[in-house]
């Protein structure tokens, strides 16, 4: 059975990984600084690297290693709510999206699936966590990345449905916002967890289920 996996979210020292608002001209809200760190040739696969490779680069380019497809929520594909509107939104990346997927947007308004050249296609679903996961399993073959926001990683850890996290711990205070540990005080005991810090600030944490 593949495994499902969350890479490379971002989490505050107060402990949000999100704001509370999500517009056009602020996509993560007032939680901006989250991403001061962050190199985003990891996500976009740029080929050559002039700088030195450093730690923080090694583990966040995990990412797409294994990966058939992602799940993400309604927040990360666009600042929209209820019913779609037909104003030729196709998300945050432009026509070149950096997933090369399937992606299974979880929305309570479904609507035609949207292709790119590239091979990323957005599938638009309203079910629960273990369904969306079962339909995501039949788009494509390899591990299952969850892409975020906190609140749909917080849905599949309450299903029990994670089997690996990469959490990035920014030295940041951000004072408000989203977190993904809303009632989850017993998560501790179902993974083990390994850290690292680098040279940057970073703490990587490496949560794996226990056997």
């Amino acid at each position: 059975m593949s495994k499902v996996r969350v890479h490379n979210l971002n989490v505050s020292l107060d402990g949000f990984s999100a704001g509370g608002t999500v517009t056009y001209d602020a996509p993560i809200g007032e939680a901006a600084r989250l991403f001061d760190h962050f190199d985003g040739r990891v996500i976009w696969g740029v080929d050559a690297i002039a700088e030195p490779v450093r730690a923080d680069h090694v583990f966040t380019s995990a990412w797409s290693q294994g990966i058939g497809v992602e799940i993400m929520g309604r927040r990360k594909f666009g600042p929209q709510t209820g019913p779609w509107a037909d104003d030729g939104w196709r998300g945050w990346w432009g026509d070149e999206p950096p997933f090369r997927t399937p992606v299974v947007v979880l929305t309570h308004h479904e609507r035609p699936p949207i292709e790119f050249a590239n091979g990323t296609v957005f599938h638009f679903v309203d079910a629960p966590a273990p369904q969306a996961l079962e339909y995501a399993r039949g788009l494509a073959g390899g591990d299952v990345r969850l892409g975020g926001g906190p609140t749909s990683v917080r849905e599949f850890l309450h299903a029990d449905l994670v089997d690996f996290m990469h959490l990035v711990v920014v030295p940041v205070v951000i004072g408000s916002g989203v977190s993904i540990w809303d009632s989850c005080a017993e998560l501790q005991d179902r993974f083990d967890v390994e850290s690292v810090t680098t040279g940057s600030g970073l703490i990587h944490q490496f949560w794996n289920r226990k056997r």
